[in-house]
């Protein structure tokens, strides 16, 4: 996933930083209107509300400080008016020390639910490394790159998949999308990828890789409980490309179909020629698969992804598609890496930002013989 951009970081930064001075302004107002009214008209309200400014943004010294400053504000305000210690002036001097202790009170509450929160979003950048690690930048001499595109602000992890494995047979890919959301999603996809990683050594064919897919997820299927033990599947494209060969071979069991951008800018559908169901749905009906064969020639780049990229909706007209394949078609990468980053930044303009489901990305680039390390990059949208 990607973070906020250096310029979004820096706005924030300015607005954090104005709101932490906010505590210290209110006081200087309060002191300065105070002193400049008659003395039954009283700024206690703004002394009270700065330490409470200050709790949500500052740390415990920060809020401390604030809280101090406000019941000395207050002190000071009566001092200049020389008003006598009456039960008016006591009752106010005590509710500005009480917000000030329940100032320090949320700070502390705050801090530790974001302790918390921190700690939670450690745990989901280590689960998402352990099912979705990052494959390397070669991979049997294949340039690779991958992307998980969350639709979730600060989700790390879903029911989208990748993986990439150097094996005996070539290097061979899937790209899959777990039918749900939430947790058993995320137990589905880590099945899916074990059992893609073992099949993938082991197994001589595509076909048999798939089958074992197939088996794994009809075990997973028996043990989970309620709709998914009946309706879970997973949508999945199996891709190998043999060593030495200028060809992949592709399964396609009920995903959307691969595409192969070639180094002139020109731009094919790998589209299988029986469809066939998604993983985990043979009780529908069960037949081979068998493996196709594309040509796969130097300087081009074979580009994997999930729904979420072609069923991302645009805005402005509202409702329509992101086409893959009209977006790509005619445009020049210098790498799989600078196909992703169009992608991506093409989706968030294409939707104002606001997709509503995850997305996987997969490419991998077979370099050229006179290939050179950078080409003009022409930008998805014209």
């Amino acid at each position: 996933m990607r973070q906020r951009s250096d310029g979004v970081g820096r706005e924030g930064s300015r607005r954090l930083a104005l709101v932490r001075v906010l505590p210290a302004l209110l006081l200087v107002v309060g002191v300065v209107l105070d002193a400049a009214t008659p003395p039954d008209l009283t700024a206690a309200a703004l002394f009270a509300a700065a330490p409470l400014v200050a709790a949500p943004f500052c740390g415990p010294l920060g809020t401390a400080a604030a809280g101090a400053s406000a019941v000395g504000a207050v002190l000071l305000t009566e001092y200049l008016h020389d008003i006598p210690s009456t039960g008016e002036a006591v009752s106010e001097l005590f509710t500005v020390t009480t917000v000030g202790a329940l100032a320090l009170v949320i700070n502390r509450m705050l801090r530790r639910s974001g302790e918390r929160l921190a700690s939670a979003r450690v745990i989901a950048e280590t689960a998402q490394r352990a099912v979705l690690p990052t494959p390397a930048e070669r991979i049997g001499g294949l340039q690779v790159a991958a992307r998980y595109e969350a639709a979730q602000a600060d989700a790390f992890i879903g029911g989208d998949l990748f993986a990439v494995q150097d094996t005996p047979y070539g290097v061979r890919l899937v790209v899959g999308d777990v039918r749900g959301k939430g947790l058993e999603a995320v137990e589905a996809v880590a099945v899916v990828i074990g059992a893609f990683r073992e099949a993938a050594e082991q197994e001589a064919t595509l076909e048999e890789v798939a089958g074992r897919l197939e088996r794994a997820l009809a075990r997973e299927g028996t043990r989970r409980s309620g709709l998914d033990a009946f309706e879970g599947f997973t949508t999945a494209v199996l891709a190998e490309v043999p060593r030495g060969a200028a060809s992949v071979r592709l399964v396609n069991r009920g995903h959307p179909e691969p595409l192969l951008l070639h180094a002139d800018g020109a731009l094919d559908v790998l589209a299988p020629a029986d469809p066939a169901l998604p993983l985990g749905m043979a009780e529908l009906g069960v037949w081979p698969d068998r493996a196709q064969t594309y040509p796969f020639p130097a300087g081009a780049t074979l580009l994997l992804y999930t729904d979420g990229l072609s069923e991302a909706r645009s805005l402005d007209p509202p409702g329509v598609f992101y086409d893959p394949y009209e977006r790509l078609r005619g445009r020049i990468f210098p790498g799989p890496e600078e196909v992703l980053d169009a992608l991506v930044d093409d989706v968030r303009r294409h939707t104002g930002g606001g997709a509503s489901d995850d997305m996987a990305l997969l490419a991998v680039g077979r370099p050229g013989a006179r290939q050179p390390e950078r080409r003009r990059t022409m930008p998805v949208v014209p």
